[in-house]
């Protein structure tokens, strides 16, 4: 599917181009999604470039990702997808400046993508050439991701007070350890997100420290994109380092939750290890009153049965009380 931006009355109109139908002569972007082979080859005749392939673009290598080729800049970026599903992935995106059109080359729905797009369409971002959509797009991501982290931060919170409040710890206690299991899946899921989204902007910085030296200062409006790539990289330096005060915060709730863990798990056995010494000595009194030696002189006690039980009785109630001093139960 090929969708064209195109400048129509002072703004910005969207056509969504056919199999038949030709391609505008001056788009300000040309969205590609999922190209079939008459439509690639449609846009590198026009274009007079060749769009690289999906086992391409997810090449790692910077040159691979990142180049010029015949005065047309090539750049490829991991993207954060599908951040509010269980688990989030990465996918790569390319964004080719080709004269003064942006031509975006993707195989997945990014929501920054179509935010983006709408917000063109209702005159709520100013574009005026491919570059400026370019910018505008990579906000458009920059932004979402800041607002990932957001929900990130709130969710560890959350996590946070069911692990360390009081009264989270005795609901806790009366829910068993599946309410702790279920904390260790929160987190993962938001240690899986918050690698997602740090791999997304080291892809993007990269990406912006190649396109900024290809500027060559010329009137205001391009002035004016730099200035807003200069912007986005700072505000990527900042979500850096948010994302990775985040992740340090996840590997501390995680110690933390599995400390609790044995926490459980040690007064557990603690309580087994008190009961088997509180019938310790009962069982060792039985024992000896049930073996079958001939002579046993308790055996011919008309109380010999009750100083039994008396002296099983005693035997357990002692360790109870030493146990109670101790603080141990």
């Amino acid at each position: 599917m090929i969708q064209a931006f195109l400048q129509q009355d002072g703004k910005v109109a969207r056509r969504e181009i056919g199999a038949e139908e030709p391609l505008p002569p001056k788009a300000l972007w040309l969205d590609i999604v999922e190209p079939t082979p008459v439509e690639r080859g449609k846009v590198e005749t026009v274009y007079g470039l060749v769009l690289p392939t999906r086992e391409e673009v997810r090449e790692i290598e910077p040159s691979d990702r990142l180049y010029v080729e015949n005065g047309v800049r090539f750049m490829t970026a991991t993207i954060l997808v599908h951040a509010d599903a269980p688990v989030p992935k990465s996918e790569s995106m390319t964004f080719i400046i080709a004269g003064s059109s942006l031509i975006t080359l993707r195989y997945v729905e990014p929501r920054p993508v179509s935010v983006f797009a709408a917000r063109l369409l209702r005159g709520q971002e100013m574009c005026g050439s491919g570059e400026e959509a370019l910018v505008g797009l990579l906000e458009s991501f920059v932004d979402r991701i800041a607002d990932v982290l957001e929900k990130v931060a709130l969710d560890l919170d959350h996590v946070s007070q069911s692990i360390f409040d009081d009264r989270a710890a005795a609901m806790r206690g009366r829910a068993g350890p599946d309410d702790l299991q279920s904390v260790i899946k929160a987190l993962g899921r938001n240690d899986d997100l918050v690698s997602t989204v740090r791999e997304s902007l080291l892809s993007l910085t990269r990406l912006i420290r190649f396109y900024l030296p290809t500027f060559t200062v010329g009137d205001k409006a391009f002035k004016e994109v730099r200035n807003r790539l200069k912007s986005a990289r700072s505000d990527i330096a900042s979500l850096n380092e948010h994302a990775a005060f985040e992740s340090h915060k996840i590997n501390f709730l995680l110690d933390a939750t599995l400390g609790m863990i044995n926490i459980e798990q040690n007064r557990i056995i603690k309580i087994f290890s008190v009961v088997a010494a509180v019938f310790l000595p009962p069982t060792l009194i039985a024992s000896i009153y049930g073996m079958n030696f001939k002579f046993i002189p308790e055996l011919d006690w008309d109380g010999g049965y009750l100083w039994a039980l008396g002296l099983m009785v005693l035997s357990a109630v002692l360790p109870v009380i030493y146990f109670r001093r101790k603080g141990w139960l």
